[in-house]
């Protein structure tokens, strides 16, 4: 990737400075919604991701971060050159569970990263838009976000790896609530639960996912290479883990600073 935008895929649009790779959903016209296809491109950039990098940036064009599933996947027959959705069925439950597990790397391959990952969410990410910003370590919305968890009032539930960041997020009673109702939750209460770091006027979203950047690109990269996923680990990891996990985290970074005082 280089400073010059790469297109993996019609509505997506790659692009590196330096450290940092901006991911852009780029499907304004549609409210950035999402097609298997988009999310087979969302897993190869992030399982070709130069381990150089250093912080991600998911975010998308126009008024929506992102609308979610278009909904002509729901249809019969589907949209041509995709997969249709419904006929996954054909082949029993196991045979669609085995096509969804490929439709969910394009979400969880993000926390396998070693990149902090940051999405800058505004307007509405309902579904899977929702699920792509949870994909990420961390979120900035701005002040007309509307997050939403649609599926369960199509019948469906979240499939593409949202709902453990969501009940770690929220808990698991309120992670209930949000889903079966399918209710939005704006920036000042998704700050409040934790579902958001930080909610800002829709016109410093920008500014404000720059100085998040900046600041973690100020952190010493080999501490925070180590430190996402310590943290990571921290949520179900019991106490003799991750007690383990953190000597030997400190031990790596305390023997590359006797490394480098002695070069």
């Amino acid at each position: 990737m280089s400073d010059t935008p790469d297109r993996p895929h019609p509505h997506l649009h790659v692009a590196r400075v330096g450290d940092v790779v901006t991911v852009s959903l780029d499907r304004p016209e549609q409210r950035n919604a999402q097609t298997p296809s988009l999310w087979a491109a969302l897993a190869g950039v992030a399982e070709a991701l130069d381990p150089s990098v250093r912080v991600v940036v998911l975010r998308g064009e126009g008024q929506s971060f992102s609308a979610g599933l278009d909904r002509g996947m729901l249809r019969p027959g589907g949209i041509e050159g995709e997969q249709d959705i419904l006929a996954l069925a054909v082949g029993g439950p196991d045979a669609a569970a085995d096509a969804i597990e490929a439709f969910q790397r394009g979400f969880t391959a993000w926390a396998s990263v070693p990149a902090v990952v940051v999405a800058a969410v505004q307007g509405h990410a309902i579904g899977a838009g929702m699920q792509l910003a949870l994909a990420a370590d961390l979120r900035v919305v701005a002040d007309d976000v509307q997050l939403a968890m649609r599926e369960t009032s199509l019948g469906l539930v979240p499939d593409l790896g949202g709902t453990g960041p969501l009940v770690r997020l929220v808990g698991p009673g309120r992670a209930l609530e949000i889903c079966a109702t399918g209710r939005f939750v704006g920036a000042q209460e998704a700050v409040a639960t934790g579902l958001a770091n930080v909610a800002v006027p829709r016109a410093e979203l920008e500014a404000t996912t720059a100085d998040l950047v900046a600041a973690l690109l100020a952190a010493p990269p080999t501490a925070l290479r180590e430190l996402k996923p310590l943290l990571a680990a921290a949520a179900t990891s019991d106490r003799d883990t991750q007690l383990r996990l953190e000597r030997e985290a400190q031990g790596r970074l305390l023997h590359g600073m006797l490394q480098r005082a002695r070069s």
